[in-house]
């Protein structure tokens, strides 16, 4: 619902040879309609992999402009820091699971949107489906309510205290209410909504194993780097072998769900084309089919050697751009070739 409300903003505030092109998109017209939007990370980065899907659906569900995936990331850390433990999740009233849904209100919003048999507010794709779909519908409220203030302010109060409450003070309760519970429960969610505004969505043209492979790695952006993680199957926890995958002098890639650089290509390829596991490897398997820098085209992919060995490798992204996996301490992101890697090391590039 939400991608559709977008692109109509989009086509009305286009250009009107550009509005052409997009309505004949959508009528049909096959080589435009070959243009697609990747998740590009939904504008997401930071979250536990477990949730990250849930909270792509929880947005693209809710037809309010106000609903964002890092909103809704925000809230749920704040809520429970994405704990999922009876005992870490559990407040002292009795909310429950890490969308702190007190049981009254979970009757209301909790379905079973895992399908797994049960509607429980301690399963991850219950609970961030009907946070969604309250938080949704608080929006709504508030932008209809005419009140003063941010509407996501607004709904996130509802969501604390009750819009009865933002009822009551016609506006987000002052911080004398509840001993300022919800006036900085609600600074706080705005204010750490940065730390999960990830890239935004990328846009992939043409048809192909190249395109296609590009639009199923940007899927993965703001997924975190882990030396020797991630598989085909997707993120997936490393290892430390003494050199790599060290963060402030600990062993990060083995309590890191993600992937690195090559782990990551795999992915994107995978199953149409089989590439090997490694950066080398994948030189060594489509070396026969090099590509000029002049020449690159969605999906190709570009290599990075320091003299004993290929070490780095990225997708095209267009527009003298890659999509990559960096090193530990960093998301899977999009970045200017010159600047992904160090440009003296830049080594080839080759088409799968």
């Amino acid at each position: 619902m939400k991608t559709l409300i977008k692109l109509a903003v989009l086509l009305v505030a286009a250009l009107v040879a550009a509005a052409a092109l997009l309505v004949a998109a959508l009528v049909g017209d096959e080589a435009e309609a070959q243009t697609q939007l990747a998740d590009g990370g939904g504008g997401l980065q930071g979250v536990p992999a477990d949730f990250r899907t849930w909270i792509l659906k929880a947005d693209e569900e809710c037809d309010q402009a106000g609903m964002t995936p890092a909103l809704l990331a925000a809230q749920l850390y704040q809520e429970s820091k994405f704990k999922t433990s009876t005992a870490e999740a559990t407040s002292a009233v009795g909310a429950q699971g890490p969308a702190q849904f007190m049981p009254g209100t979970w009757t209301t919003w909790g379905r079973d949107d895992d399908n797994n048999g049960r509607n429980s507010p301690w399963d991850i794709g219950d609970a961030v489906m009907a946070q969604g779909r309250m938080m949704c519908s608080l929006l709504r409220q508030a932008e209809a309510s005419g009140y003063p203030g941010d509407v996501r302010a607004l709904a996130l109060a509802g969501y604390n205290a009750g819009w009865g409450r933002v009822q009551e003070y016609r506006g987000v309760p002052p911080e004398s209410f509840a001993r300022g519970e919800t006036h900085h429960y609600v600074q706080i969610i705005l204010s750490t909504m940065k730390n999960f505004q990830g890239p935004g969505r990328l846009a992939v043209s043409g048809s192909g194993s190249g395109p296609d492979a590009l639009r199923r790695a940007a899927t993965q952006l703001g997924i975190p780097y882990s030396w020797g993680g991630g598989s085909p199957a997707g993120p997936k926890s490393g290892f430390c072998d003494g050199l790599n995958g060290y963060l402030a002098g600990k062993c990060s890639a083995s309590v890191t769900e993600g992937f690195d650089c090559s782990s990551l290509v795999q992915y994107a390829y995978w199953p149409t084309t089989k590439l090997p596991r490694t950066a080398g490897e994948q030189y060594r398997a489509t070396s026969d089919r090099a590509v000029s820098r002049n020449d690159l085209q969605p999906g190709d992919l570009l290599y990075w050697s320091n003299g004993s060995g290929i070490y780095h490798v990225a997708l095209y992204a267009g527009d003298d751009r890659v999509l990559h996996a960096p090193r530990t301490g960093k998301d899977v992101r999009i970045e200017a070739i010159s600047s992904a890697m160090p440009e003296r090391d830049y080594y080839g590039a080759t088409r799968p």
